[in-house]
């Protein structure tokens, strides 16, 4: 239940905000130690309460982790919001590195896919020789040769 707190803004505790944000009380206190959220005030027993702010900040971190950035990155990102005559380009930048990043990985993946896809052809020539017959298997040889 959010109570008026903190300059007039209503607050709520971590159990709360891990409600409203979809995340584990323990995700919440590992983003606040990475530094992702800023720290929360306490309450007069101590407890931990936050803000809308904490909702939008932790949506953000979401958002941005879907998208493939690190932490790091997206601590980075953070910094760069409040740079709003700046931030295109800023981001403009890491989205171009990114999306460099993610066309190297697919061409690693496009590699492992013709790998497997052979591998898979060795495997069933062998097995369609063998007529159903127990066979060793030409992927596990060729390892075997190569190490």
């Amino acid at each position: 239940m959010p109570r008026i707190h903190n300059g007039g803004q209503p607050t709520f505790q971590i159990g709360e905000l891990a409600k409203r944000t979809d995340l584990s009380i323990d995700a919440i206190r590992f983003y606040e130690r990475r530094k992702l959220l800023p720290p929360a005030s306490r309450s007069a027993g101590r407890f931990r309460l936050y803000t809308t702010d904490a909702i939008e900040r932790l949506r953000f971190v979401q958002q941005m982790q879907a998208l493939g950035f690190s932490l790091q990155e997206i601590k980075e990102l953070m910094g760069v919001r409040g740079d709003r005559a700046h931030a295109c380009s800023a981001v403009r930048e890491f989205l171009k590195k990114k999306l460099a990043d993610v066309a190297v990985r697919i061409r690693d993946l496009q590699q492992l896919e013709t790998e497997l896809q052979a591998d898979l052809q060795k495997c069933n020539r062998a097995l369609k020789q063998q007529r159903g017959k127990t066979c060793a298997c030409p992927v596990l040889e060729g390892e075997e040769r190569t190490r």
